[in-house]
């Protein structure tokens, strides 16, 4: 009977490149900016590696899908290369298949690491896909802000009445999961957006897609993040301390159900909630209000955090418009998000923002995050969302300090 992940693989090393409009790197630069940093943070040489997790979304780093772009930019010693992509959560994807190899005893020490330039198509949001069997069913000529947007309108329908919740009410709790983003990424200097902004900024923006405004979107950026992981006694060995293991590793993908009956109603992500069910249950936790201190979700637009909030068990069912307002996400609040000012602040470059959520988890139980540390964070959570609220993937991975 399987028995899950929790506490069997530790990360040894991470690292994360500038995210932003990087005219002045390559695909391969960046991976070699996140890879050194995380190779440093280990404290290994590549010799000690021994197999590595390459995630990436667009066809134009390198030549076709395979791994070679990697182990050719890093120099890695002619170890098994996977390329893995799983539309946004491909980062995520990585490092799932990093741990599952290092917890099956497949190897001691392995890399995951993901990069993107998506300054580099020339698109103003993510890429349209190219025509295939999936997408005529996938995007019916609907962009990303519209089909988000649509989370708002079933949301406000499902909720409004029943928790006294109008449209200007579900207006300012956008808003505000905007501002507190904004607050906390102008803290972290590889951030792409580091200025402030007001609730009033947030509102009167230009509409991108009703009642999604401009500030309400996250950006188009390039970047990389690198993880490195072994087994919790190989990170003793190595000299390190207040070790950060994982919990749980759950993803969830969508089989059509959404979209072809009638059950769903459009107001939460179905999958969201079934990774988050099993990732609690690999990892132990009853109350996820209680035990999580912190979480980076997948922030594409700021409604999507807010329903998240109820997906992840974090609000209740129509409670979480109510919790953004009171400042519950908030830096200084019950369950602190985006600490690092989440894809809102550095956009979102595929391959690499899952594992970007993690570096920030990593460094806060770290006690390394610098001035937007949080007060002694034990267990982190988390959400990598690839895809539309009606057909998607889902992981949710927790993360911890040994014995936590």
């Amino acid at each position: 009977m399987a028995t899950g992940i929790k506490d069997k693989v530790a990360i040894l090393g991470m690292g994360c490149s500038k995210f932003g409009e990087r005219w002045d790197a390559s695909p391969e630069d960046l991976m070699v900016e996140a890879y050194a940093e995380a190779m440093a943070d280990a404290g290994i040489g590549p010799e000690q590696l021994d197999a590595a997790w390459f995630s990436t979304h667009m066809d134009d780093v390198g030549v076709g899908r395979g791994g070679t772009p990697m182990a050719i930019a890093l120099r890695l010693p002619n170890i098994g290369v996977t390329r893995v992509e799983n539309f946004c959560a491909g980062g995520s994807e990585a490092i799932r298949a990093a741990v599952y190899a290092v917890a099956a005893g497949a190897c001691d020490i392995a890399l995951a690491l993901g990069v993107e330039k998506l300054k580099d198509t020339g698109y103003g949001g993510l890429p349209t896909a190219s025509v295939g069997t999936f997408v005529p069913q996938w995007y019916p000529n609907a962009v990303a802000p519209a089909n988000f947007a649509q989370l708002a309108t079933a949301y406000l329908s499902k909720h409004g009445s029943a928790h006294g919740i109008d449209a200007g009410l579900l207006k300012r709790a956008i808003a505000h999961v905007s501002v507190k983003s904004h607050a906390n990424g102008a803290k972290n200097p590889k951030a792409h957006f580091r200025s402030p902004i007001t609730e009033e900024q947030a509102i009167r923006a230009p509409i991108i897609a009703e009642p999604l405004g401009l500030f309400d979107c996250a950006g188009v950026s390039d970047g990389a993040a690198a993880a490195i992981v072994t087994r919790p006694d190989i990170a003793h060995a190595l000299g390190k301390r207040d070790v950060v293991t994982f919990k749980a590793l759950q993803v969830a993908v969508s089989n059509g159900w959404e979209m072809h009956s009638s059950g769903w109603d459009g107001s939460y992500v179905h999958t969201a909630r079934i990774a988050a069910r099993k990732a609690y249950v690999e990892a132990g936790i009853d109350d996820p209000r209680g035990r999580i201190d912190m979480t980076e979700v997948h922030d594409c637009f700021s409604i999507t955090e807010l329903v998240t909030m109820e997906d992840l068990g974090l609000s209740g069912e129509g409670e979480a418009v109510r919790d953004v307002l009171d400042g519950a996400f908030d830096a200084d609040g019950r369950n602190p998000c985006q600490i690092d000012g989440g894809l809102k602040c550095f956009g979102h470059p595929i391959g690499a923002s899952g594992i970007r959520m993690l570096y920030e988890m990593y460094l806060q139980l770290q006690g390394r995050a610098g001035p937007r540390q949080l007060a002694n964070p034990s267990i982190g959570l988390t959400h990598n969302l690839g895809g539309q609220p009606s057909q998607n993937v889902c992981s949710v991975s927790i993360v911890g300090l040994e014995g936590a």
